[in-house]
């Protein structure tokens, strides 16, 4: 996925804001669900979704007003109630701004308990 960067990503300086990666790496992960035919809001609706449980982010680069990045995701690791997803953000020369790793859980209902992830979730994430 390519993010280009606007003025409101970043802060003062031009340098894209710390926290606005997260939001570059759900929007990412939307994408990666989406590319195989899993649609998050539909799934919410049926009473599953996904929760971010942990997220590491390791900064290598600063990014900067005007440039265009390009976001990695990876689903690195399944078990029976988590999704473990490696990501990288590179910049258009093809350096590494930063690189996070996310494990989402799967809830339902309006109690967010952990449940299993859906089977039909689970034939879709292996294609």
């Amino acid at each position: 996925m390519q993010i280009k960067i606007y003025y409101h990503h970043t802060d003062c300086g031009g340098v894209v804001y710390y926290a606005n990666y997260l939001k570059f790496l759900e929007e990412a992960r939307t994408e990666f669900f989406t590319a195989r035919g899993i649609l998050l809001k539909d799934l919410a609706e049926a009473g599953t979704m996904f929760v971010v449980a942990r997220q590491e982010i390791d900064y290598k680069l600063p990014a900067f007003y005007a440039d265009t990045l390009s976001v990695d995701v990876r689903l690195a690791n399944v078990t029976a109630v988590r999704l473990e997803f490696s990501h990288q953000i590179k910049n258009q020369q093809q350096q590494l701004v930063c690189q996070a790793k996310t494990t989402l859980v799967c809830v339902g209902g309006p109690d967010l308990k952990p449940k299993p992830i859906p089977k039909e979730v689970r034939k879709l994430l292996s294609v």
